[in-house]
């Protein structure tokens, strides 16, 4: 690409969005018009591979709806793998995902979500990952796949007993123990790739009536987004927490919590902070 054809496409300064549709759409280089749009949004760009930019410095995310409320009595919180082996450094994937962690507040922040939806009686849904001695017998995994079956991630010893769980890296952490384990919560068979298709969280927020889910938890470009990405599929109004979430950074594959922002806010129906979060289900707030 030639340094004139850059030069010869100009973003359209403070556009409708008729105006930004066509000029994202009709661009003759898409990945210049990709660049213009994430300057006019105040984005920042996509990270190249290693760089870590990303994570420590996020985009600005606010609600896309000014009146947010999930107070509605049709919203849930759901929360994807709260486990030790993503959030704490004891875990196994700590050396690729803490930096973002420890950037985001993450711990803290799903805390305070939890908080937030016991406080004020909106139901919690629990989407964890497991993995069995069953399934280190495929023949056949992706590049992450691969990685937490041999790093032993999330590993319990049986479908059917809790042998060992207490304080593995599959367990819960610490401090979200009083929230998960509350008798409340609904902890749902666990997802064995990325996305909720392959578990029963679809059908428990159906049959508890919910159709809005505000979505937080780990890992942002694997679970976290493939969960917006099938809920929405199935109708689901979703509202992503951008600093309850983080993901690995890594030299070879780049920056995960960067490239699952740029989904985030192109896709969910609003993208929020905690603090944003929080004051949206306390319906005392206004």
């Amino acid at each position: 690409m030639t340094g004139a054809t850059r030069a010869s496409i100009k973003a359209p300064s403070n556009p409708s969005p008729e105006t930004l549709m066509n000029f994202f759409f009709n661009a003759a280089v898409p990945v210049v018009a990709l660049t213009a749009l994430f300057a006019m949004s105040g984005a920042s760009e996509p990270a190249a591979p290693g760089a870590t930019t990303g994570a420590m410095n996020p985009p600005q995310t606010t609600a896309t709806d000014s009146g947010l409320r999930f107070d509605d009595g049709r919203t849930a919180l759901v929360i994807t793998d709260p486990q030790v082996d993503f959030l704490s450094p004891e875990g196994v994937a700590w050396g690729v995902v803490g930096e973002s962690v420890t950037a985001n507040n993450t711990v803290l922040n799903l805390e305070s979500l939890f908080k937030g939806a016991k406080a004020n009686d909106i139901p919690v849904f629990v989407s964890p990952h497991y993995y069995y001695p069953h399934d280190h017998a495929w023949q056949f995994e992706g590049t992450l796949e691969a990685l937490m079956h041999k790093i032993g991630m999330f590993d319990r010893a049986d479908a059917l007993s809790l042998e060992g769980f207490e304080g593995s890296g599959a367990d819960w952490l610490e401090r979200y123990k009083p929230f998960i384990e509350d008798g409340a919560t609904v902890v749902t068979s666990p997802h064995k790739m990325y996305g909720p298709e392959t578990n029963d969280l679809v059908l428990q927020l159906r049959k508890r009536g919910v159709d809005r889910v505000v979505l937080a938890g780990m890992s942002a470009n694997l679970c976290t987004e493939s969960h917006m990405r099938e809920l929405l599929e199935q109708g689901f109004d979703v509202t992503v927490v951008s600093d309850g979430t983080a993901a690995a950074i890594t030299e070879e594959l780049g920056d995960g919590y960067a490239a699952a922002l740029v989904n985030f806010h192109f896709m969910a129906n609003a993208v929020v902070t905690t603090r944003e979060a929080v004051a949206a289900m306390n319906p005392e707030s206004k």
